[in-house]
């Protein structure tokens, strides 16, 4: 299947260059003698920094600079590639913590709820129900395919299922164990993407949150046209996450086929549930920002509105575009600004 393989810019860093550690560790005495330092990635540059509190003050270091002005041994160097690559899967490390599994094995750093494991699973089995009969229905909806595990009727065509799937898959209609484990191989794989699918729906949610202050702002001018821009914006960002769980579903769709290459598989579902997850990740903080607020006209959602639209303008707008939104609020700040001058002088 095409997009089975994993591409080999998406390879952990650690396979590639034979530097094999666990955790983050580094040799040069400057890193045990700072304190309690901190890795992560920074939010508006996107450039790997090692943070080091100074006092009440806080130091950010670029991994570049500390290659160049400490002279640092192979291993430390390597040690920042390596950490370089992890902090796409996670919010933050410091020394000692264990590395990223992404990058180590390929498994995720983080569990799907049981929930998920649960919906993933009954989710291959009905795929395999499905292809049984050549009915080609599918059930998505994951209140359903829960509903449908505990029913005696379902439960009797997934066995039968099972022994038809096992005998053209080459292991034995009676070895149910055997298929057991395909599918739950499969379905532990797949329980991380309806995880990911959940939190795909909070963004569902902050949209349909951003609608309503459409509605309640319509005539405040000013506001309602930066809301105008976040829903254009917004709808390009559900697209594409949209579009993403469709390839992602559509590569997995064909069941047997699916199971038939079940190694290539594996890895094109990590390949794609890390992208999503690091795609995801970004929206951790809109997403808790608008949990909970109340739909109001009010200068704390002017400022959240604001705020959304410096997020999504730079990954969703055309750059020619950005670029001619930016000038424009930068033209509008100074009138504004320009216009309370005048005010005060008058006054």
């Amino acid at each position: 299947m095409e997009g089975s393989a994993l591409p080999e810019s998406r390879k952990p860093s650690i396979e590639k260059s034979g530097f094999q550690p666990d955790r983050v560790v580094f040799e040069h005495p400057f890193f045990s003698r700072v304190g309690r330092s901190f890795f992560h990635i920074h939010p508006r540059t996107g450039e790997p920094v090692m943070s080091v509190q100074i006092a009440n003050n806080e130091a950010l270091l670029p991994f570049a600079g500390l290659k160049r002005e400490f002279n640092l041994c192979e291993h430390d160097r390597e040690m920042l590639d390596v950490l370089e690559g992890g902090l796409r899967y996670v919010n933050g490390l410091r020394i000692g913590d264990p590395l990223p599994k992404e990058i180590l094995t390929g498994e995720a750093s983080w569990s799907p709820s049981k929930r998920h494991e649960m919906i993933a699973h009954q989710r291959i089995t009905m795929q395999l129900v499905s292809w049984m009969s050549g009915s080609g229905d599918l059930i998505t909806d994951p209140d359903e395919l829960l509903q449908l595990a505990e029913d005696p009727a379902t439960k009797k065509r997934v066995n039968e299922a099972f022994g038809e799937a096992a005998e053209r898959l080459g292991i034995g209609r009676d070895n149910r164990q055997a298929m057991l484990d395909y599918v739950c191989k499969l379905s532990h794989e797949l329980a991380f993407v309806e995880a990911l699918r959940d939190k795909f729906g909070d963004i569902g949610g902050v949209q349909d949150k951003v609608h309503q202050l459409r509605r309640i702002y319509s005539r405040e001018r000013s506001v309602a046209d930066i809301i105008d821009q976040v829903v254009k914006l917004l709808e390009l960002a559900v697209a594409d996450f949209s579009g993403r769980f469709l390839e992602l579903d559509g590569q997995t769709g064909e069941i047997l086929s699916v199971l038939k290459n079940l190694e290539n598989q594996v890895l094109f579902i990590r390949d794609r549930r890390d992208d999503l997850h690091i795609r995801l990740m970004a929206w951790d903080d809109v997403i808790r920002d608008w949990d909970d607020i109340e739909i109001c006209v009010s200068y704390k959602i002017n400022n959240l509105i604001a705020q959304f639209y410096r997020f999504l303008a730079p990954r969703f707008m055309k750059v020619d575009d950005w670029v001619l939104m930016t000038k424009l609020q930068i033209h509008a700040e100074k009138l504004e600004n320009l216009k309370r001058k005048n005010r005060v002088l008058i006054w």
